[in-house]
């Protein structure tokens, strides 16, 4: 058994999930069950994968969830750019958020490539 907590893209990703709940906080209201909902679940949705792969059985499982993970990654890169966009955040906020989020996609997959190698 892994322990989820070790890894460096965990904890990575638990702190942009962190940012992304003070950042959408400021959303305007009506999108609190649009746009900010969604942020919030693709967020968590990287390290909640993380820990849940790290708790199966074999490295193909943890594999898998890695590339959900890296899924969520994706669609959060996205939703940064809408929200830059419709200027509900600013361009010195994005770049730092798309920086963050572009780190944990090129940790997760050279973790998915290493596992895929061993």
């Amino acid at each position: 058994m892994k322990d989820f907590k070790n890894f460096v893209v965990w904890q990575k990703s638990h702190q942009l999930t962190l940012d992304v709940y003070k950042m959408t906080h400021n959303f305007p209201k009506e999108e609190l069950f649009g746009l900010t909902s969604q942020m919030k679940r693709s967020a968590s949705s990287i390290p909640t994968n993380i820990a849940e792969g790290c708790g199966r059985n074999s490295d193909k499982d943890f594999a898998r969830f890695l590339i959900i993970a890296f899924g969520s990654a994706n669609e959060l890169e996205y939703q940064f750019i809408l929200s830059r966009d419709l200027n509900f955040i600013n361009s010195e906020s994005s770049e730092k958020l798309l920086f963050q989020v572009e780190e944990i996609k090129k940790m997760l997959n050279s973790l998915i490539s290493k596992l895929y190698n061993k």
